[in-house]
């Protein structure tokens, strides 16, 4: 059974629908445009690309009906069953109480993570954050302090965040999300916070493998093979939404996209990746090798 989605989850089901009616729309023989589609109302056309991406509801519900009206919506029934899925919408996700303290866009990933059924995960630098301890996370926050200008409370925050998304996605009731990442052995060197820093990561990482839901592979540095030069994370989410990919850039931005043609294209990446990477029963030995190289 599927877990019930959360307030992301129906953001993302609301706007996905609104934009498959409006790209069905045809004026002058093309798909209406955002910009058409909000004149006359009080949405702007940013507020409507938020919107149909999940990354906002409508605060008035007239402008909801307002905008199914103008895409030619009348049924009373399927009117209302739009309401019900804005007001669901409108219910506060445990990731607003971190809302001031992240990127606004990590904020909505972070949101839609929550409610994937499989993440399958590039990391090539460090630990990715949902395989990170504490003392880990702290210590990567800490390296960063300096050179972002960052205060203690802003790093408590994101530690609290970063432990906080490892549980909901991991140990998530009744099912927890499928997990499979490939992490880079680089990163995996990368000396952080010391090494009983990084032997207690290297242990919690051994301890990840042996649950059912994920898999952890290495790619060696010798590794000859594919390699993508940055970080994804492909997100099937299930029950009728579209799969999404996620890449980080080096100015720290989180890039979405849902379009089949990018899903299909870093999925390709991965799976090559796959087969260049150490099989997922290497990777405990692998993780006792490093911690004795310490």
């Amino acid at each position: 059974m599927a877990a019930k989605r959360g307030a992301t989850g129906r953001r993302l089901e609301l706007g996905l629908q609104l934009r498959g009616i409006r790209e069905n729309i045809l004026v002058n023989g093309k798909p209406m445009t955002r910009k058409v589609a909000v004149q006359g109302s009080r949405l702007s056309e940013a507020a409507l690309q938020r919107i149909e991406t999940g990354g906002l509801n409508f605060r008035n519900v007239g402008d909801l009906r307002k905008l199914l009206a103008k895409y030619g919506v009348e049924e009373e029934e399927t009117v209302e069953s739009f309401v019900e899925m804005n007001r669901d919408a409108t219910s506060q996700d445990w990731v607003t109480r971190y809302r001031g303290q992240v990127l606004p866009a990590m904020q909505g990933f972070v949101g839609i993570e929550a409610e994937a059924q499989e993440i399958r995960i590039y990391h090539p630098q460090v630990v990715h954050g949902l395989l990170q301890t504490k003392a880990y996370a702290e210590a990567i926050f800490e390296i960063e302090k300096p050179i972002e200008e960052t205060k203690t409370e802003f790093n408590q925050a994101n530690v609290a965040l970063r432990m906080e998304r490892k549980q909901r996605v991991l140990e998530r009731e009744p099912d927890p999300v499928k997990l499979w990442v490939i992490l880079g052995e680089a990163g995996l060197r990368y000396l952080i916070g010391g090494p009983d820093v990084m032997r207690e990561q290297y242990e919690e990482i051994t301890r990840l493998c042996s649950l059912e839901h994920v898999k952890i592979q290495v790619l060696p540095i010798d590794a000859q093979g594919y390699r993508a030069s940055s970080d994804l994370a492909i997100l099937d989410l299930g029950d009728g939404l579209p799969p999404m990919v996620q890449v980080d850039n080096a100015w720290g931005a989180v890039s979405t996209s849902d379009k089949p043609r990018e899903v299909a294209r870093f999925t390709r990446r991965f799976n090559e990746m796959i087969a260049t990477a150490l099989p997922p029963r290497e990777t405990p030995d692998f993780m006792q090798r490093l911690a004795r190289e310490l």
